[in-house]
């Protein structure tokens, strides 16, 4: 399955780079506020789950952009573009997702960026790679000390706690923030060590399934708001350890 899914997303990425390299043609559409999503993201989908409908006839799938279908045991979990603005505008940091589910676990990830040339592979157990060499969490002790990414999903755009408050007391206790675009890409740049901690509210499975695998087979916590260990899209807190208790106080 490793070796399918690091094939497929590769063909995957070439395809988006095509629309890319045309975007000014490319039908955009509005989803929702602040939710937009491009030719390119269906076609990227389509060719995923077809490809993959061919290959595990057996399993479920889940992508952003199409309707669920279920499976016995197992299931894909595919984002095909994260971070469709980024990829709009022609910026670097969008990526493809793409997960393996069995059993309600999350046991196979693929994180790649096309414009990067990164592609990130995890299995579960067995560690995560990051162009075939393998990854892990900084060493980064101190919040005062720490870079810290997140996000601003789009499901956050009316609700009124949405996550400034908590950006706020976070910038004011750590070195510096980044925000990239793709919750995907983050959750790697956690388990690669770019990053020390990556925080993001109301995300769905299909962000951030592969990328927290990615994440936690590179040594990173993976836990909620509260601290408690798993994935919960709706709060996603993923740290290199070290920091995760200065992290929680703020949380």
């Amino acid at each position: 399955m490793k070796k399918l899914i690091q094939a497929l997303i590769v063909e995957a990425g070439l395809i988006a780079l095509q629309y890319q390299s045309r975007i000014d043609t490319v039908q955009i559409t509005e989803k929702g506020a602040k939710d937009l999503v491009t030719e390119a993201d269906i076609a990227v989908e389509d060719h995923i789950r077809k490809k993959l409908a061919t290959a595990t006839p057996d399993f479920g799938f889940l992508g952003e952009e199409s309707l669920e279908t279920l499976g016995e045991k197992s299931r894909w979990i595919v984002d095909p573009i994260d971070g469709t603005h980024s990829f709009i505008h022609g910026q670097y940091y969008w990526s493809i997702s793409i997960a393996l589910e069995t059993e309600g676990e999350i046991c196979l990830g693929a994180v790649y960026a096309p414009l990067l040339k990164d592609l990130y592979v995890a299995e579960k157990g067995k560690g995560a790679l990051k162009n075939d060499q393998k990854i892990k969490t900084s060493d980064t002790s101190e919040l005062a000390q720490a870079m810290v990414g997140t996000g601003f999903a789009c499901l956050r755009a009316n609700l009124k706690e949405n996550n400034l408050a908590r950006f706020c007391r976070i910038a004011s206790r750590t070195m510096d923030q980044r925000r990239f675009g793709s919750a995907a890409l983050d959750c790697c740049l956690v388990g690669d060590g770019q990053l020390d901690a990556f925080w993001e509210q109301q995300l769905n499975l299909y962000d951030v399934a592969a990328g927290a695998l990615i994440a936690a087979e590179a040594g990173a916590t993976v836990t909620d708001f509260s601290g408690r260990p798993g994935l919960n899209p709706q709060a996603v807190l993923i740290t290199n350890g070290r920091v995760l208790a200065e992290l929680l106080e703020l949380m």
